[in-house]
């Protein structure tokens, strides 16, 4: 629905599953977004989008190395352990990565980011615990 208001400081989940950025967001935040909109009911496939941008499907590492590279924040997709040092450490203002040796799931602008629990999609309201996760987030995000 091309009508709905970009919200302010947090994104929308729209009931079709897929995101609306926030209108004061960084281009590179909403960038993010479009990018998990894309993918974001695709299926999950163990491995997939590690070989190739364009997959049938998405693991969790997969999923968030696709979104992060549609922001330009990544070259090739990276596994859910390798994100445990990836960029700087702690919670960011528009962007967390929660990432530890067996699952990765991400938090942009408010709305989190998951292979798990994802029904219509990846993009999810309500946040899980991050206990056992490593947090981090891209530099100045």
């Amino acid at each position: 629905d091309l009508t709905v208001t970009a919200p302010i400081g947090r994104a929308k989940l729209l009931a079709n599953g897929l995101a609306v950025p926030p209108a004061d967001a960084p281009q590179v935040v909403k960038d993010v977004i479009e990018a998990g909109n894309e993918i974001a009911t695709k299926p999950y496939i163990y491995g997939g989008g590690h070989g190739r941008w364009i997959d049938r499907g998405y693991d969790c590492s997969g999923s968030v190395s696709y979104a992060l590279h549609g922001g330009g924040l990544l070259d090739s997709a990276m596994p859910s352990g390798s994100f445990m040092s990836w960029g700087q450490p702690g919670k960011g203002r528009w962007i967390t990565i929660y990432a530890n040796r067996s699952h990765m799931y991400m938090v942009v602008a408010g709305l989190r980011f998951d292979t798990s629990g994802a029904a219509p999609s990846r993009w999810q309201a309500k946040m899980r615990s991050s206990s056992g996760f490593v947090a981090r987030h891209p530099a100045g995000l």
